[in-house]
């Protein structure tokens, strides 16, 4: 058993202890307590976890591509040094200098957390895992599993769990086809990298430094959404372009989508 220390920080505020227990159960890893701090555009969140030391590898993957996760450290956890409030005052100022006088910290010895109830955001890490061997066995022939997928889910985890489902898929893409390949920055990335993964699963094209399809089959209802469906896609390019490590943690967006009446889904990169 290791007892290790995470650095959390996210974009993220609602539910992400939550996500983050269901990747430490997942991994066999209870959470022995926590802390956490807000800026004004980042949570950062200290968590103090145990568990078998032969799942701390793959704990730490998940972790690296969650969707919820912009950066994490992981490191041998030191009693009453890391987790103390002038230390996470220190993390915090480290990442968001310009916000790090006021943050309301709050600090709970807790247990592992519960399931999440039926209507909660967070992915199903136990259902995920079961249909990600199926897309790497179908895989690019995967959108009749994915869509059936998400069909099943309740309306308020669809967002999430297909963008985590995107984000594991592109993450595995990568290590397959383009670990080996030189180190690129982001603009190239997204030419080399993103556009020819892209292209595998349906036509797309340079838009910029933005890429662009009119095929994407998330978008069922042209015309009916005020919001964009293409969460599967967005998780599959931050998958493909965090995973190499090499570019800071880059966050997917779509501008555009037909479901709310564009003529294409238009996907933009930011660092």
């Amino acid at each position: 058993m290791v007892t290790i220390e995470l650095k959390v920080v996210s974009e993220q505020r609602n539910g992400l202890l939550l996500a983050l227990g269901e990747v430490l159960l997942a991994n066999q890893f209870k959470l022995l307590r926590h802390r956490r701090a807000n800026t004004d555009r980042n949570v950062v969140m200290v968590l103090v976890v145990q568990g078998p030391e032969a799942r701390l590898l793959p704990l730490e993957e998940q972790l690296g591509t969650h969707w919820m996760v912009r950066s994490f450290e992981a490191a041998p956890y030191e009693p009453g040094v890391s987790t103390s409030p002038q230390t996470l005052a220190e993390v915090v100022a480290s990442i968001d200098p310009a916000h790090a006088d006021a943050l309301p910290a709050s600090s709970a010895p807790t247990a592992a957390p519960a399931a999440p109830a039926a209507q909660s955001a967070a992915p199903d890490p136990a259902r995920v895992e079961v249909l990600l061997p199926q897309l790497a066995r179908d895989y690019p022939r995967v959108f009749g599993l994915v869509l059936g997928f998400e069909r099943s889910l309740e309306p308020a985890q669809r967002a999430t769990t297909m963008r985590y489902i995107g984000t594991r898929v592109g993450a595995w893409v990568y290590k397959r086809d383009f670990a080996l390949g030189a180190a690129l920055d982001l603009s190239r990335s997204i030419r080399h990298v993103a556009l020819p993964a892209m292209r595998q699963l349906l036509p797309t094209e340079p838009d910029g430094d933005a890429l662009t399809t009119g095929g994407s089959p998330f978008c069922v209802v042209a015309g009916h959404s005020v919001t964009a469906q293409c969460h599967f896609l967005c998780g599959f390019l931050e998958g493909l372009l965090n995973e190499s490590g090499r570019l800071p943690r880059v966050r997917v967006s779509e501008t555009a989508c037909r479901a709310g009446g564009a003529a294409g889904c238009r996907f933009v990169f930011d660092a």
